[in-house]
C-alpha cells in the first residue's frame, strides 16, 4: 500500500542521502512531498549535484496529511531545527508512532524535538554525543530500527541498509 511521505529538506542537504532513498521510495509507489519554509523554492545539495523544488511550505501542511517522515542528512536538519515549526512537525510523527526515517544528521531534528529518550538510534559520528545526551541508546551500526517505527543510519555508505529497512517499515 502506497504511503504519503513528508520530506523535511532545505539547502545543504547531503545529495545522495536525499536522492537515493527518494528514488527507491518512488519506485515502490510511495508519494513524496518535499517541505521547507517556502513552496516552489529550489534548494541545493551540499555537494552541488542535486536540486530539489519544494512542494509545500511548512505553514501549508499538517502531519495528519502524511503516513511517514523522511529526514535526509547534511546541514539541512541543523538549519531546520532552528525553526520550531519543523521541530513540532517532527515531534508529531514520533508522538503518533508513525514511521520516521532519518539518516546522518537527520536525527538532529528529533533531538531538538526531545523525542529520543530511551530510543535505539544511530547517526553521523559528530552527533553521537548529542544523541546520548538526548537520552537515546546509541549504536554504531549501519542501520538501527527502533520499535518498528524509527529507522536511522550514519552516512551515505549506509544508504542500501537504510533504504532496505525503511521500505520494510513502510510496508
Amino acid at each position: 500500500m502506497s504511503k504519503k511521505i513528508a520530506v523535511l529538506v532545505t539547502d545543504y542537504f547531503e545529495d545522495s542521502e536525499y536522492t537515493e532513498p527518494v528514488k527507491s521510495f518512488k519506485e515502490k509507489g510511495h508519494e513524496i512531498t518535499t517541505i521547507e519554509m517556502e513552496k516552489g523554492k529550489t534548494v541545493k545539495g551540499k555537494q552541488g549535484n542535486s536540486e530539489v523544488v519544494i512542494d509545500k511550505g511548512i505553514n501549508d501542511v499538517s502531519p495528519d496529511e502524511f503516513d511517514a517522515l523522511f529526514i535526509p542528512g547534511g546541514f539541512s536538519p541543523d538549519i531546520l531545527r532552528a525553526d520550531k515549526r519543523f521541530v513540532n512537525f517532527s515531534k508529531a510523527f514520533m508522538d503518533a508512532k508513525k514511521p520516521v526515517l532519518a539518516i546522518c544528521h537527520g536525527p538532529q531534528l528529533l533531538i531538538t524535538a526531545e523525542t529520543l529518550e530511551g530510543r535505539d538510534v544511530t547517526g553521523y559520528k559528530s552527533i553521537h554525543v548529542d544523541l546520548k545526551n538526548a537520552g537515546a541508546n546509541f549504536h554504531d551500526k549501519e542501520v538501527v530500527v527502533c520499535q518498528n517505527q524509527l529507522v536511522t543510519s550514519r552516512t551515505p555508505d549506509d544508504i542500501p541498509a537504510f533504504v532496505r529497512e525503511s521500505l520494510e517499515i513502510l510496508g
